[in-house]
């Protein structure tokens, strides 16, 4: 932990012993003054150490504009519980002053019936607004815009404009980009705020346009605007409908959030488990159990092929046990490097630094990996059998075939391995799944199964007539 998180740290401790210490002593009026001066995310992250019943006590004496702002840093399981704890009046209060988008990821996460009940309490403005952006698809950037935010016509002068920032800004949070439209409404351009402070007071801000916005669709996934994001470095978009008309806007906040829930997501596959929809502490075990159950049942039928393919060379195995005593460290060899590969590849693609055109490039590249690692494993296999011959007599009079067969089954097995790993994302992406699938217990047991069969081909090839 560095300084500044230990000094974070100390912070929230002390703001928790005095926030307790007020409550207990009902200051109410000093109470206040400490939760309306601190760091509202501190506040947050201290109130949620508190009781439902004392949270709600303290969001009654806060002013609602502030209550809403601390209710976004808290959690889905906070946010419920002391929307539970809270009466309908503040509930509705604080729902009300809420940012358009942080109210709809609240309401998407809830059960239906409880949604139901919280847009009741809206006022019907808002009410609109949030069904509004309710009705657009599952993880779309419609479900992530904010409809609030600063727009002026081309013809207006930079002095009008900033007339209309003066009486309007307190509408929006964000009054850093200024959106110029048509006069269909249809999106034009962004303008930063340094722009129009810079510029003459008469100049019409159409003149201040150099390029064209870049912008999001409102039916895009929401994978797409991060990509977006990532891609032009900005701190906020505008989203558009199909024929460019301005709907609102996405800041990198929201897609930040988007950004660490797919990558929550895609860890959690490459794990071999489908992916969790809350957190993990606030799963229920039942569910937790089933969202890993599905995996491990496949994993479990997949090693059942291992079992057979060792049950099909049993004859071997009984002629050559010395042969059994290396299935652990080839199978497991190929394994790790096709894990390895699938890693490499699965981030790879989901960055957008390779695409299933470049297929071709990836195999031969994997391909050259996975000759120089097996070649490298395959001699450390040899020297491991050639020291041990000088101490012990159990591989025989004939060890340098046991030697050459283990090493030319680890190359082979590596090679496949990674090869194996490495095509599998794309084969999937290719298949429209998400390449996250061929996770590393998937390549592993794939690799397990067919890693016998070459490790037994070579030895019978290498071994025959000598001790097979």
């Amino acid at each position: 932990m560095n300084q500044q998180q230990e000094a974070q740290q100390q912070s929230s401790s002390l703001i928790l012993e005095q926030i307790g210490a007020l409550l207990n002593s009902r200051k109410f009026r000093e109470l206040r003054e400490v939760l309306t001066s601190a760091p509202l995310a501190d506040v947050a992250e201290v109130l949620s150490q508190f009781a439902p019943e004392q949270q709600a006590a303290m969001f009654r004496i806060l002013p609602k504009d502030i209550a809403a702002d601390i209710f976004e840093y808290l959690d889905l399981e906070h946010q419920t519980a002391l929307l539970n704890a809270l009466g309908d009046s503040r509930v509705a209060v604080i729902l009300d002053s809420m940012d358009p988008d942080d109210r709809t990821a609240l309401l998407e996460e809830i059960p239906a019936a409880a949604a139901q009940q919280l847009l009741k309490l809206l006022s019907a403005p808002e009410r609109q607004v949030a069904l509004s952006l309710l009705g657009f698809p599952e993880h779309s950037v419609g479900r992530l815009m904010n409809p609030h935010y600063l727009a002026v016509r081309e013809n207006l002068t930079v002095q009008q404009v900033l007339d209309h920032i003066r009486q309007h800004g307190k509408e929006t949070d964000l009054i850093n980009v200024i959106f110029v439209l048509d006069e269909r409404g249809k999106l034009l351009s962004d303008l930063r705020i340094r722009d129009i402070l810079l510029a003459p007071a008469d100049r019409p801000v159409g003149e201040l346009i150099k390029r064209r916005a870049i912008s999001l669709l409102a039916t895009e996934d929401q994978e797409q605007a991060v990509e977006v994001f990532k891609k032009y470095d900005r701190n906020a978009l505008p989203v558009v409908s199909s024929n460019q008309v301005m709907m609102g806007v996405v800041t990198v906040d929201d897609v930040l959030d988007v950004a660490e829930e797919e990558a929550t997501e895609d860890i959690q596959k490459l794990g071999g488990v489908e992916a969790l929809e809350e957190a993990y502490i606030t799963t229920p075990f039942g569910r937790l159990v089933h969202k890993r159950a599905k995996w491990l049942v496949i994993l479990f039928i997949g090693e059942l092929l291992t079992a057979s393919a060792m049950a099909f060379y049993e004859d071997k195995i009984r002629q050559a046990v010395i042969l059994a005593l290396f299935i652990p460290l080839i199978i497991s060899s190929g394994g790790n490097s096709g894990s390895q590969a699938a890693t490499l590849i699965i981030r790879a693609l989901s960055v957008g630094e390779i695409q299933l055109r470049d297929w071709w490039r990836v195999l031969r590249r994997e391909a050259g990996a996975g000759l120089v690692l097996g070649i490298l494993l395959g001699l450390f296999g040899f020297a491991r059998v050639a020291v041990w011959s000088k101490v012990t007599q159990v591989y025989g009079p004939d060890w340098i075939l046991v030697a050459i067969t283990v090493s030319l089954a680890l190359l082979l097995i590596v090679m496949w391995g990674i090869i194996a790993g490495a095509m599998l994302p794309f084969v999937l992406k290719r298949l429209g799944a998400d390449p996250a699938t061929s996770s590393t217990p998937f390549v592993a047991t794939l690799v397990d199964v067919t890693g016998l069969v070459i490790y037994f081909s070579v030895a019978t090839w290498v071994l025959r007539g000598v001790i097979l």
